[in-house]
């Protein structure tokens, strides 16, 4: 069965959302955490509020593919 194929803007907040959860990790200690903090509210709140899943009968795919595109995608771009 072909993946479901989600919009690249939807792609890309998903990325920065990884991202974004990552960084706490690979930040050397006593670096303020708050701007991370404050982005990890902001981007599920853009990432529900996407024209693409607000859509009213459109097929949605599922959270679990859509990570998994971002995954891909933050791998393409990092390479």
């Amino acid at each position: 069965m072909e993946p479901f194929h989600f919009p690249e803007g939807l792609v890309s907040l998903q990325a920065a959302w990884l991202d974004t959860y990552t960084a706490p990790a690979k930040a050397p200690a006593g670096i303020g955490s708050t701007p991370l903090r404050r982005r990890l509210i902001a981007l599920p709140c853009r990432l529900d509020a996407h024209p693409h899943r607000t859509a009213s009968g459109s097929a949605h795919g599922t959270w679990a593919e859509l990570r998994r595109q971002a995954r891909t995608h933050g791998w393409a771009t990092a390479a």
